[in-house]
This record gives C-alpha cells, sequence and structure tokens, in this order.
C-alpha cells in the first residue's frame, strides 16, 4: 500500500506544524507551505529530527500562482496527495470602524481564497486517491466575534464553501472535514492585525490555559483517519456553537460582555 501524503499550508507554526509532525508521525510523508524562509527551515529540520519525510514549500498561498506552485511540487515529489489541510490563516483585533479595509481584504485573501485557491488544484489528485480536503476554520466561523468582524467573515465562507464542496462531492469518494479548534494556544493571537494592518504582538488571552496545537493535531489526525465531516474542540467552543445555534439573544450578550472585557485589557483565557 503507498505511503499517504498531506499537504499543509502555514505548516511552520501553531497548529500547521503540530500537524506536520502528528500526520508524519503516523506514517504520512509531509509537505508543508510557509512564507518564512527561517520558520520552514527550522520545521523542516524537525521533521527530518522524527524520521518523517517531508517537502518545504516557500508560498502565500493566497497567491493563486503560488498555491498551485505548492501542490505542483508536492505530487512531484511524492507521486500524489492524498490530504489537503488548509491551515495557513491570520487574524484580526479591532473594531470595524476603525480597521482599514485592506486589513479585511488581507484576511479575505489569506484565509478564504488560500483555500480556495489550495482546494482546486489539490482537487484531481484527490479524486484519484479518494482522499480528504481538511478546512482549519474557527469557532468565529459559526459565530461572528466582535473585533474580529474580517476574520469571522474569512471563516464564515470557508464554512460555506467546504458545506458546498462537501456536497457536491458526496458521491465521488472525496471527504470534506470542518475543523474548528475553538481556543487554541498558538501564535494567531500574536501575529493578528490591528486596525491598520500592523501586527499586534501580543495576545489578549491567557494561552497556557487553552487546548494545545498539539492535542488539536491529534484530534485533527484521528478526525481525517475517521473521515468525519465536522470537529469542533474545547468545551467553550462547543457552548459558544449551542448557545449561538438555540439563544441567539443572550450570546449577543455574552460574546459583548467578553470583548469588552478584552479592550479593557482583562485576561479572557
Amino acid at each position: 500500500m503507498p505511503t499517504p501524503t498531506v499537504l499543509i499550508t502555514g505548516g511552520t507554526s501553531g497548529i500547521g506544524r503540530a500537524c506536520a509532525l502528528a500526520f508524519g508521525r503516523a506514517g504520512y510523508q509531509v509537505a508543508i507551505t510557509g512564507r518564512d524562509e527561517k520558520k520552514l527551515a527550522e520545521t523542516a529540520q524537525a521533521l527530518a529530527a522524527a524520521g518523517i519525510a517531508h517537502l518545504t514549500v516557500r508560498a502565500d498561498v493566497g497567491d493563486e500562482a503560488a498555491a498551485e506552485r505548492a501542490v505542483q511540487e508536492t505530487v512531484a515529489r511524492f507521486g500524489g496527495l492524498d490530504v489537503l489541510l488548509n491551515n495557513a490563516g491570520i487574524s484580526m483585533r479591532a473594531r470595524f470602524q476603525d480597521a482599514e479595509l485592506d486589513v479585511i481584504k488581507k484576511l479575505m485573501q489569506t484565509n478564504f481564497f488560500g483555500t480556495v485557491f489550495s482546494t482546486k488544484f489539490a482537487l484531481p489528485h484527490l479524486l484519484k486517491s479518494k482522499g480528504t480536503v481538511v478546512g482549519i476554520s474557527s469557532i468565529a466561523g459559526y459565530r461572528g466575534l466582535p473585533g474580529r468582524t474580517g476574520y469571522s467573515a474569512s471563516k464564515f465562507a470557508m464554512n460555506g464553501f467546504l458545506e458546498a464542496l462537501r456536497t457536491e462531492l458526496l458521491d465521488q469518494g472525496v471527504n470534506v472535514l470542518t475543523a474548528a479548534p475553538g481556543f487554541t494556544s498558538s501564535n494567531i493571537r500574536n501575529t493578528a492585525l490591528a486596525a491598520d494592518g500592523s501586527a499586534q504582538g501580543e495576545s489578549p488571552r491567557d494561552e497556557g490555559a487553552m487546548m494545545s496545537s498539539e492535542a488539536v493535531a491529534d484530534e485533527i489526525l484521528r478526525a481525517v483517519q475517521q473521515r468525519k465531516r465536522t470537529l469542533v474542540l474545547t468545551g467553550q467552543g462547543k457552548l459558544v456553537v449551542f448557545l449561538n445555534k438555540w439563544l441567539p439573544g443572550l450570546s449577543d450578550k455574552l460574546v459583548l460582555n467578553h470583548f469588552r472585557k478584552e479592550e479593557k485589557g482583562v485576561d479572557v483565557g
């Protein structure tokens, strides 16, 4: 039986890096994309130390040509593709009235179109392997979060895209998994964009109190192996989704209160 291959976008840190190691240890050949040459090299070193066959591709998947090249290089190296894990993403932290429109555009380009581009070019290979498309979404894709309008919009768009794609592919053997990690300890909040598009460089949450990227990666690997449709992680994340569906008015008030504490610098971990 041929060795399976996974392509992970944004695979140099956080959940992406943890998934690269988790899938590699489970027997996958691993290809990762990233924009930072130094982080790519560091992740490659970690994969090599674990004895994992790997490929690194310097690419911004929000660029159509770069997304296509990442898929082509992966298939050329490993001979096929079994799992595409759309993980590349950026966040934001600013009220919409203060945010520059370029910030919203940047989030949509990476989080949504990065997923669309990568999936478009990977799909012919996944149809051959009867593989899996994974989208690393967010609780913000189920419940709009104040201060993160662009991020929520990009993740709602991702969720809709993946749901429609899953339905299209029901009788073609390709599984589509939407994974919402909930509040996870990763660097996405540290690199979140401020109103002017600059990186905030700090997190408003207690990262140590959250689910680790490694634990999330293990859950995603298991969900892929079981060919699940959706994965919502952490008790808090599941509660937010439940309340928003059944008690939307209460959900609005609770989320706003949470956001106000965050704006004041209160630990909201």
